[in-house]
């Protein structure tokens, strides 16, 4: 009985220490960034599914979930600052797809063929692009004087990223199976 306690106790303990460090490497990888506009290219949608892809989707989930609290609290987490009000502007779809993307990501298995492994990882950042989308177009249409179409918010929202995603992605693709390995270690 005793043996079993100790051992939950460890597997809570790694559990926080793990979403805490997935939550510092979105931190850095929000640091990393083009300076686009409304949106700026960051490394946080190759982190979000890398977490996803790596510890699955509690941990993924979770890490994406202690994050968005640490920039709600006013912490300089997301790319161009923090705080309440931070999460009121054009990202924040982005910030809480991201939330989808670490589960959908961490669902999939990745013992597989690089190929279906960039299709499940397209799948996944699709989420991310649909709530950002859609919250970008709402924000722009509140904010501004004339009615944006969605093509428009995807002309500013989407295609300048298509490329980059794509490398992102690729890269994940290709790494994926040792990334999955390391779910072993939870």
């Amino acid at each position: 009985m005793e043996l079993t306690k100790e051992k939950n106790l460890t597997s809570i303990i790694k559990f926080f220490l793990i979403v805490f460090l997935g939550s510092l490497l979105l931190i850095l990888s929000a640091k990393i960034q083009t300076p686009f506009i409304p949106v700026p290219a960051t490394m946080q949608t190759f982190a979000v599914l890398l977490l996803g892809i790596s510890f699955g989707y509690k941990i993924a989930a979770w890490s994406v979930v202690v994050y968005l609290i640490e920039g709600a609290m006013g912490l300089p987490v997301f790319a161009g600052g923090g705080g309440l009000i931070y999460l009121q502007g054009p990202t924040s779809g982005y910030l809480f797809g991201f939330i989808l993307g670490a589960l959908i990501s961490g669902f999939f298995n990745y013992n597989s063929d690089p190929i279906l492994s960039f299709f499940k990882l397209i799948f996944s950042v699709i989420f991310i692009y649909i709530c950002g989308l859609m919250w970008l177009w709402a924000n722009l249409n509140y904010y501004s004087d004339n009615s944006i179409n969605f093509y428009q918010v995807f002309e500013k929202g989407a295609k300048p990223f298509l490329i980059i995603e794509t490398y992102k992605i690729l890269i994940l693709s290709i790494l994926s199976k040792q990334f999955f390995k390391l779910r072993k270690i939870i």
